[in-house]
């Protein structure tokens, strides 16, 4: 299900108005720490860089992921980069529409490589089915009421076939496919359609990429089974709030959980 790259980026440039930025300054490291520690320190300690400028890992020794859990990533195996955007056109409380449209480059990218299985799981895992492909952690500066600078960082199991066994339920683009794969052009896809959904938020239209979010989430209008410190239950995700909670229709009504209250139970 590979896609020719000349025509994905001609799909998405027929509908931007600049030319590419996302990904124009990559910068690659053989070890490092963290490609979101090591962006942030840049964009601290240093003039400023271009919007757009990429920190690729070929191995990444203590990649994060959300609520501050490890990323593992065999090394030279799988993507592993952080890039760098600056939204200031967004407000602290409307900084879940950059997680959305972020989000949706991702997973339209690679739904040209592995279909329309792969999914957004609330709120930015990558899934193929029922197992976790890779992930996205944002990391933002606030100025006043504006977003200064956000670090993007994004993991993705490209060629890797053996996993930890404490992780659940990894799965790899090589698995899916019974191939190996590029991982620099999954990266130019990836910024590709970051750079695309980007500019589409910042032209306000932050109402058609929440739909298309939701069209493209994990789960969305389908019974599933929830844990809560109270209790499992069956529900349906129903919606997104502004604010990023999770809205579960359980019986009559719609709950909305942030992402400590609640988590999925894979059968």
């Amino acid at each position: 299900m590979k896609t020719n790259l000349h025509t994905f980026y001609s799909t998405l440039q027929n509908n931007t108005i600049s030319g590419a930025f996302v990904g124009q300054n990559i910068l690659t490291y053989k070890e490092i720490t963290s490609t979101n520690d090591l962006l942030k320190q840049l964009v601290a300690n240093f003039k400023p860089l271009p919007e757009g400028t990429v920190i690729m890992a070929e191995h990444q020794t203590a990649g994060k992921g959300q609520q501050q859990n490890g990323w593992h990533s065999e090394a030279g195996k799988n993507l592993t980069c952080s890039l760098l955007l600056y939204p200031l056109f967004l407000s602290p409380q409307n900084s879940f529409n950059l997680i959305a449209a972020v989000g949706l480059g991702v997973i339209k990218s690679l739904q040209q490589i592995l279909g329309n299985q792969t999914r957004l799981k609330w709120p930015n895992d990558i899934y193929h089915g029922q197992k976790k492909l890779g992930g996205i952690l944002i990391e933002n500066s606030i100025a006043g009421n504006a977003i200064k600078s956000a670090v993007v960082g994004i993991g993705i199991n490209i060629n890797q076939e053996n996993f930890p066994a404490h992780l659940p339920n990894p799965v790899s683009v090589k698995q899916i496919l019974s191939e190996n794969y590029a991982i620099k052009e999954v990266l130019l896809q990836i910024c590709a359609g970051i750079e695309f959904y980007y500019l589409k938020l910042k032209a306000g239209k932050s109402e058609e990429i929440k739909q298309e979010y939701l069209d493209n989430l994990y789960g969305f209008g389908r019974k599933l089974k929830f844990q809560t410190k109270d209790e499992i239950f069956e529900g349906e995700i129903c919606a997104v709030s502004p604010s990023g909670l999770l809205g579960v229709k359980k019986e009559n009504e719609t709950v909305f959980y942030d992402l400590k209250q609640i988590k999925f139970i894979f059968n």
